[in-house]
């Protein structure tokens, strides 16, 4: 599965070494202001080598539209983007060309499909994550217009939880040759009621399912999350007065539909698994090595999950937006015969 989405779809292409990643991205509508320019800010923040504590893979990540917009517009033709790969070291990888990484997918890759691209990942690298901003920042010009706008921020990391603090973990965790995870955040503010379906097309199973299909990331929590049950039905109910919500427990959510409250979302992104800690692991003849893993890593990915998140949630919510659109339009053509009926 390569595409994302049932009325607002992306497919992403292309591999970690390879030319390039991009994506296309099918039934947007017409009309929405679209330029290159309004996609590179979400590319700047998730790209590497901007700070000693990231990857020092050093990529402009400069995205290039092929197609689908006309004098500054989207067309409602397929928006293709793309980006190049420009600083590819593949020698780095060559010690592991017959070795499993522990933690990464190596190893479920050759059991699948029985060979893999072992530089950087290949098409289960990170990288592709650039793909998924870029369509999600398609999907942020086209929510704009509504009022919705999608936040992300670094909440936790190993544990700390203030900036100069996450700070020194990761810096730590750099200079023992290890890694760490951290809790991102993502809140989407000004969605309707409505959004989502309530029984297989519940919106919280979709951001659920959008969040972890993030490479690294091994929980979800909405709203209240874990802490809902922790908690007694009084505590965790949102009182509902002539006004509106009084509180938002429930995290934007009731029985998979929006109740037009924020959306709000936290991930748990698991510590970076290329470290140069040995490791045990086994080769692709099933022998016992021990590995070290060399080349540009970053110390803690969650920071420039970030972005990545936040355009996933906005791919989400545009999706239930049309989805909701189209509802209703079948609703007003239903009601017609039946009002000249009556």
């Amino acid at each position: 599965m390569n595409t994302f989405g049932r009325n607002f779809r992306c497919t992403t292409f292309g591999e970690s070494h390879g030319k390039a990643v991009g994506v296309v991205v099918d039934g947007c509508l017409p009309g929405v202001p679209l330029a290159e320019a309004d996609i590179q800010p979400y590319l700047d923040r998730r790209r590497p080598g901007k700070s000693p504590l990231e990857s020092g893979r050093q990529e402009s990540d400069r995205v290039e539209i092929l197609s689908g917009t006309f004098q500054g517009q989207t067309t409602g033709a397929p928006i293709a983007l793309v980006v190049r790969n420009r600083d590819v070291r593949s020698e780095d990888y060559d010690a592991l060309r017959d070795v499993f990484r522990p933690g990464h997918a190596d190893y479920t890759w050759q059991a699948k499909y029985g060979l893999r691209d072992h530089r950087g990942g290949g098409r289960s690298s990170g990288r592709e994550t650039l793909a998924r901003v870029a369509a999600g920042a398609v999907a942020v010009r086209c929510l704009a217009p509504y009022g919705i706008a999608v936040r992300g921020r670094l909440t936790e990391v190993h544990g700390a939880t203030e900036p100069e603090a996450m700070e020194e973990e990761i810096r730590a965790a750099r200079d023992a040759g290890d890694s760490v995870g951290g809790v991102v955040e993502v809140t989407a503010t000004g969605c309707p009621a409505g959004l989502g379906d309530p029984v297989f097309g519940k919106l919280d199973a979709a951001i659920a399912g959008a969040m972890m299909g993030i490479g690294a990331v091994k929980g979800v929590e909405i709203g209240e999350g874990f802490g809902a049950a922790r908690l007694f039905g009084s505590e965790m109910n949102d009182p509902i007065t002539g006004t509106g919500f009084a509180a938002n427990h429930a995290g934007g959510v009731l029985g998979g539909i929006s109740t037009g409250q924020d959306i709000v979302v936290r991930i748990a992104v698991k510590p970076t698994p290329s470290i140069r800690k040995a490791q045990r692991t086994v080769d692709t003849a099933g022998e016992e090595r021990e590995i070290t893993v060399e080349g540009r890593h970053d110390p803690c990915i969650a920071p420039r999950i970030v972005p990545v998140a936040e355009c996933m949630l906005a791919l989400v919510i545009v999706d239930a937006m049309l989805e909701l659109a189209k509802y209703r339009g079948w609703a007003r053509r239903a009601e017609g015969p039946e009002r000249e009926h009556r």
